[in-house]
């Protein structure tokens, strides 16, 4: 029963990130947005767990790749996944693995956030190698337009979605939702 549990918010936490993927600010000088989407991969991470957390993720990946909008501007296809912001969704899979590992050992507010900062260099670190990849950019370069510009936004949702992921685990832990 408990697995069924956890597959049913794993496609909530898919939907939640294809919701917030929709709250998305264009940069002018970088072909990656500023979105909503890591706010939901914080969450994900923190409130599934490891292995929850990047199945959620996975299924995100999939339903975009077969053509579904679930990508930001509504966008969804292939090509967007193997396209040059297509490494950042590749890092929310690793990123949401990790930070759900560490939430799973510790519970507490600190390891969460530290678990997020984990989940952000990793999305970060994979979004940038296939950004520059892909635009032909070097490794500074890519970190420049596809890294540092979100450094202080996801920094500031770090803190948000670790005090609202917390709230949120200990409540389906109180209902037997999850462990």
């Amino acid at each position: 029963m408990l697995k069924t549990r956890h597959m049913i918010l794993s496609g909530l936490f898919a939907a939640i990130t294809a919701l917030l993927a929709q709250i998305s600010i264009p940069l002018p000088f970088s072909p990656v947005p500023i979105t909503g989407q890591t706010l939901a991969v914080f969450l994900t991470g923190a409130v599934l767990g490891g292995r929850w957390g990047a199945l959620s993720m996975l299924l995100y990946i999939f339903l975009g790749a077969i053509g579904l909008p679930v990508f930001h501007n509504a966008q969804g296809g292939l090509h967007i996944v193997l396209g040059p912001t297509g490494g950042y969704l590749w890092g929310f899979v690793l990123g949401s693995y990790l930070m759900g590992k560490i939430t799973e050992k510790w519970s507490s507010y600190l390891a969460i956030v530290l678990g997020m900062f984990l989940c952000m260099a990793a999305y970060l670190l994979l979004g940038t190698i296939q950004l520059s990849f892909i635009a032909g950019l070097d490794l500074r370069q890519g970190l420049l337009l596809g890294a540092v510009p979100f450094l202080p936004l996801d920094i500031v949702k770090i803190f948000a979605a670790g005090a609202l992921s917390f709230s949120i685990r200990q409540r389906l832990i109180n209902a037997g939702l999850i462990k």
